[in-house]
């Protein structure tokens, strides 16, 4: 299939909104983590996302707050500003038989790295694949409107993500992001 190079804002904005419909984890706990590290490892594929509280001062950037991953039907909401990077988490970054795909994932992994080191292994950055199909346009909410024909929601992008809880709106936000990852994956490699 072929598609188009650019898409504009416009026509981004008269598309239908695609939203994660499963099951939401959120995981501010040790224990939660370790629950989502155990079935986290066992999905060969990954939507990769993370989120940092915004700054609106010049020079002055915040420690990732916020690590989405969805695999198999869950999408895992890990609060980095809770809980620590355990070994399991980072083992799953590592392993290379673990697709990991996201969008600018390159910014992403070094924000996760300043909270604990680890050598990231299986990770498919989204806006290289879309070079092969011709798409010029980097944006996640871009890539989604040409690829899969729906707009993704930027409205909590910049929400406060050390919140003490995650709003509902939030959560949808984060998961959508994680997860959609994944469906334009699919839906490339299945060309």
């Amino acid at each position: 299939m072929a598609y188009i190079e650019s898409i504009s804002n416009e026509d981004v904005a008269a598309l239908p909104m695609v939203q994660f419909d499963g099951p939401i984890v959120v995981v501010d706990t040790p224990q939660a983590l370790d629950e989502a590290c155990q079935y986290l490892a066992q999905q060969s594929i990954l939507g990769f996302d993370t989120e940092t509280r915004p700054s609106f001062t010049a020079g002055v950037t915040n420690k990732v707050a916020l690590l989405q991953l969805f695999g198999g039907e869950k999408c895992f909401l890990i609060r980095l500003n809770r809980v620590q990077m355990s070994k399991a988490l980072t083992d799953i970054l590592h392993r290379s038989d673990i697709i990991k795909v996201g969008a600018a994932v390159k910014n992403d992994i070094v924000g996760l790295t300043k909270l604990r080191h680890f050598t990231a292994g299986g990770f498919v950055d989204l806006q290289d694949i879309v070079e092969n199909y011709g798409i010029k346009d980097k944006s996640l909410r871009k890539i989604s409107g040409i690829v899969l024909g729906k707009k993704v929601s930027k409205a909590q992008r910049l929400s406060n993500w050390e919140a003490k809880t995650l709003t509902p709106q939030q959560q949808m936000y984060a998961a959508t992001d994680a997860w959609v990852c994944v469906e334009i994956y699919n839906q490339l490699i299945l060309l």
